[in-house]
């Protein structure tokens, strides 16, 4: 399949700030269920830094706009060639080591709600494969957090999204993360687009699920929003420990100022 992306982000500041720093990770990671057939990002005015391949295997650019301005603008067009992996991360070379996705933040933090959900979810399946409990688990996500728009913010955390009883993406995610650490299984949040329309017309598509490691298989992906494991309707952008840390932009802002924030992301597919 191929997908088509447009994402842009749009900044507009009340007064002038003396400058931006961002890191952005908007170009897709190499592996084998996508290829890239073109991949542009252009921001106006701004002094672009060398690509390059963090040791998690994703790709980071450093922007930056060093002198007083209102707005700044992200676009990104592309073209992406992907294919049904099962869910499964091949091809995808990094240094990291899993184990180090153990580690949790605050926004994956567990809470009593969530440690009951695992043990009620994983109870009498203590020998069960490490797939298979990933499944239960990002199943009993999808049931626990009811998918509702506008319900939940940028900040809220697992155990606040568990305690709400309802959430969308970013939330199921942070959730599973916490589910599966719990389980004794690394877990970390990824970035990306989805393309969600049966007959591939244009709609807004900036996605995240999780991913999780399963001894034999290495990282497996799991989207508890949609309750399936990531397929050639998915593009990946990259990955973190939580949404702030894999997010496709952070920046720094010199100067406070009032700042609105405008994003579109469109996805096309066409059937190869």
């Amino acid at each position: 399949m191929i997908l088509t992306v447009y994402h842009k982000t749009s900044y507009e500041f009340a007064s002038p700030v003396g400058g931006i720093l961002q890191s952005h990770r908007l170009t897709p990671a190499k592996c084998e269920g996508q290829k890239v057939i073109e991949w542009h990002v252009d921001v106006p005015g701004a002094v672009m830094g060398e690509l390059f391949r963090d040791g998690a295997g994703d790709y980071i650019q450093t922007v930056s706009l060093r002198m007083p301005v209102t707005s700044i603008e992200v676009t990104v067009r592309g073209a992406i060639e992907t294919t049904d992996t099962s869910g499964i991360l091949r091809g995808h070379r990094e240094r990291v080591p899993p184990r180090a996705y153990m580690r949790g933040t605050l926004r994956t933090e567990p809470n009593r709600a969530i440690r009951d959900l695992v043990d009620e979810t994983l109870r009498g399946k203590a020998n069960a494969p490490e797939l298979e409990r990933a499944h239960l688990l990002a199943a009993a996500v999808a049931e626990a957090l009811p998918y509702k728009p506008g319900a939940t913010h940028a900040h809220t955390t697992a155990a606040e999204a568990m305690t709400e009883g309802v959430g969308v993406c970013q939330d199921h995610t942070h959730v599973l993360i916490a589910c599966a650490h719990l389980a004794n299984m690394p877990a970390r949040y990824v970035s990306g687009y989805l393309n969600a329309t049966d007959d591939g017309s244009p709609h807004e598509a900036s996605h995240a699920w999780a991913e999780i490691y399963v001894a034999g298989l290495g990282w497996v992906g799991f989207d508890a929003s949609n309750q399936c494991c990531p397929n050639e309707h998915y593009i990946r952008l990259g990955s973190g420990l939580d949404a702030e840390d894999a997010a496709p932009i952070r920046g720094l802002v010199l100067g406070g100022a009032e700042e609105t924030l405008d994003v579109t992301v469109v996805i096309e597919a066409q059937q190869q």
